[in-house]
């Protein structure tokens, strides 16, 4: 393989700084960088989604190790626009595109993509890419699960330890000094409970391996019915609705499917103990939230931790802004420091490799290989 030499110049105007609010299609423009050598194969162009990147190349999320991809001799900058789907012409002589998450890349899109070679998910959900249109059109598609297994696990516990000591409404009680309501806010126990573990993968292991001091135990779900760590751990893989009516806390880690939308909905959320709470850690359209609203209010549920929504953001009128017994983040509580990096070289790592005519880890669809599409790219 040859080794570029020449440093690659992109260059464009800022119009500001500011990221746009998740829905809006804001017009961007990017700011002029120049990338030293480097070792891509050819001259190779990377975009960034405008979704969550300003036009400078840092994010809402933190730094995301842009400058790798300058040192290796790869053009970069972000989308001038955060527009969905990405309008056609942005696309042309792009290589590579590093997807924040909210862009949908749809057949239509990769279909008339020549030049892409590879969408590099930063995170690990990847329900808004057509992976069949992606192997079809001969473009490798990555996610980064190793990088968030370990923040996403520590924001299901989060959620788990704050509903079980009812630290909301403890919270409140301290703000309006109305200490003497506090005999009414009895912690939950935490031994001998049972965790359910809705999508048990390789998040749901790390959480599990989390629970195991606090003397929980913990069963799980998931498509494949086994999972390599279950026995390891001692989780016992059960069907969907003995787990729901097992679980003192059931969480939700599943990817987003067809199959899983609106997996939790009334019928579900029936089966759980009146005394049992609902984490969602997963993707908002898991849970009909709908019938979630109905059973909090009814206490046909103790409570939920939500970190994802349907829609995001929650509209102001919304319910469950209300709702005492329900802890809410904006979609973001496993956003720390070390998720943001290790991601992020997780996502560089997959655009280094396939400018180097190499194959990436962590490919979604590994079926492209063999396509002749993929071989046309000369990827």
């Amino acid at each position: 393989m040859s080794t570029a030499t020449n440093a690659l110049t992109t260059t464009a105007a800022a119009t500001t700084a500011a990221a746009p609010a998740a829905g809006t299609a804001t017009a961007r423009t990017t700011t002029a960088r120049t990338a030293t050598a480097g070792t891509a194969r050819s001259p190779f162009t990377v975009a960034v989604t405008a979704d969550a990147a300003r036009p400078d190349g840092s994010s809402i999320h933190g730094d995301l190790g842009l400058q790798r991809l300058s040192e290796h001799g790869i053009s970069w900058s972000v989308l001038p626009s955060y527009t969905d789907p990405v309008p056609l012409a942005d696309l042309a002589g792009v290589q590579a595109v590093l997807s924040l998450g909210h862009i949908a890349f749809d057949s239509h899109t990769v279909d008339h993509a020549p030049d892409l070679r590879l969408i590099a998910r930063f995170g690990a959900g990847y329900e808004t890419i057509d992976l069949d249109a992606c192997t079809r059109a001969g473009i490798v598609v990555t996610n980064t699960p190793d990088a968030i297994r370990r923040p996403l696990a520590v924001a299901g516990l989060t959620l788990l330890l704050a509903l079980s000591h009812k630290l909301l409404a403890k919270d409140r009680l301290t703000r309006t000094s109305d200490w003497a309501q506090r005999e009414h806010y009895r912690g939950a126990p935490l031994v001998g409970q049972t965790v359910g573990i809705v999508g048990f993968g390789s998040v749901g292991a790390e959480l599990a391996r989390l629970l195991a001091p606090l003397g929980m135990k913990v069963v799980g779900n998931n498509r494949g019915g086994r999972h390599a760590e279950a026995a390891g751990l001692g989780v016992e893989l059960l069907g969907l609705n003995e787990l729901l009516e097992r679980s003192d806390y059931v969480v939700l880690c599943a990817a987003l499917t067809p199959a899983t939308e609106k997996l939790i909905g009334a019928a579900a959320l029936a089966r759980m103990k009146p005394s049992a709470y609902l984490i969602n850690i997963g993707r908002g359209k898991l849970v009909d939230t709908d019938a979630l609203r109905d059973a909090l209010r009814d206490g046909r549920i103790a409570g939920a931790g939500l970190d994802v929504f349907e829609p995001e953001p929650l509209l102001p009128d919304d319910e469950l802004l209300t709702l005492d017994n329900v802890v809410l983040s904006p979609h973001s509580l496993c956003w720390t420091e070390d998720f943001t990096r290790d991601v992020a070289a997780s996502a560089i790592a997959s655009i280094l490799a396939v400018a180097a005519g190499e194959r990436p880890a962590n490919v979604l669809n590994p079926e492209v290989f063999a396509t002749a599409a993929f071989a046309a790219k000369g990827a």
